[in-house]
């Protein structure tokens, strides 16, 4: 995979909807900003936001600033947007933390729960980070959360349910494997590398975190404003194909200072 410049990426995100005009619409971020407001705990994704974001208005201002959704309140349907120079920014400063880890070669963890679109970004990033002489932590075998199991898939912890590798919002997957790591004595993880609420649950725990969000996905970019996590990178974590993401990723690990894989 040739290594995009910036400029290449920025275009490359637009045209394949990672960011820019992305898919998700206008009033779904808002319902979703709204809900996280009036204190619906699934859009908090493992956080604890106390009631330092009652006031919608006061996350969307955010996500205007860190994800570059419309900042038009009155702007209610139709097209949203992520801003794909906030992206590469957000990789950049994801980049920094994991040439930090590869450098003190530390215990890194990969989470996902948006396995059909992001998979194989963390997959590629745990190879590069061991290649590099990190340690890629394996999660205890045997864990359950949500009624399902937790496992490894390729380096990165996923949720299963029915032979099928399950999109969730969930914490209570990565709140397992961190007790589960505490129950077996052994030391928990220096970085998280995840999304949703695998990301969220890591670093409500203190744990360093970094991760991926949409832009209806607030609570992250919440996190990342309150210093609660590292990074957050805003994109469409769910796009038309799964290899959208690989120059993405290449850019990543070029500016880590990492083997590509």
């Amino acid at each position: 995979m040739p290594i995009p410049s910036r400029a290449a990426l920025v275009e490359h995100l637009v045209r394949t909807r990672i960011a820019g005009d992305v898919a998700t619409p206008r009033d779904n971020n808002l319902s979703h900003y709204r809900k996280l407001a009036n204190g619906d705990r699934h859009y908090w994704l493992g956080l604890e936001l106390g009631d330092r974001w009652t006031d919608e208005q006061d996350v969307l201002a955010v996500m205007a600033e860190r994800c570059g959704v419309n900042d038009d309140p009155q702007y209610r349907f139709g097209q949203d947007t992520i801003d794909p120079e906030l992206t590469v920014d957000a990789l950049d400063r994801m980049a920094a933390r994991l040439r930090k880890a590869a450098a003190a070669k530390e215990r890194v963890l990969f989470a996902t729960g948006h396995p059909g679109g992001l998979l194989d970004v963390h997959r590629a990033t745990a190879a590069a980070l061991r290649a590099a002489g990190c340690e890629i932590v394996v999660i205890p075998s045997g864990l359950t959360a949500d009624e399902g199991y937790v496992f490894q898939f390729a380096d990165v912890a996923v949720l299963e349910r029915g032979a099928t590798l399950w999109h969730t919002h969930s914490p209570e997957p990565m709140a397992a494997i961190l007790d589960g790591l505490a129950a077996e004595g052994r030391p928990l993880p220096d970085l998280v590398v995840a999304d949703h609420g695998w990301a969220g649950c890591a670093g409500r725990r203190g744990i360093d975190a970094v991760g991926y969000a949409d832009s209806n996905d607030p609570a992250l970019f919440l996190g990342e404003a309150e210093g609660t996590l590292q990074v957050t990178v805003p994109l469409d974590d769910h796009v038309t194909d799964p290899r959208f993401y690989d120059p993405m990723t290449a850019y990543l690990l070029n500016a880590a200072g990492l083997a590509v894989d």
